[in-house]
């Protein structure tokens, strides 16, 4: 995995230069979601298909 810093460096490097400090917020805080998610991917907590239609169908219900 990456170093944080690292990372952050080379979304800042991508970015265009007239890029504002909420273009910059805006790409860290993707690229900490999606962390976020193949984290949770790789401890297990996911659901099933089936159960994902499920929960939605039911909260659409209401």
């Amino acid at each position: 995995m990456v170093p944080a810093k690292e990372e952050v460096r080379r979304i800042i490097n991508e970015l265009p230069e007239d890029s504002t400090f909420e273009d910059i917020q805006y790409h860290i805080y993707v690229r900490q979601k999606i962390d976020r998610g193949i984290k949770d991917i790789e401890a297990g907590h996911t659901i099933s298909e089936d159960e994902f239609d499920a929960r939605l169908s039911k909260w659409l219900e209401t």
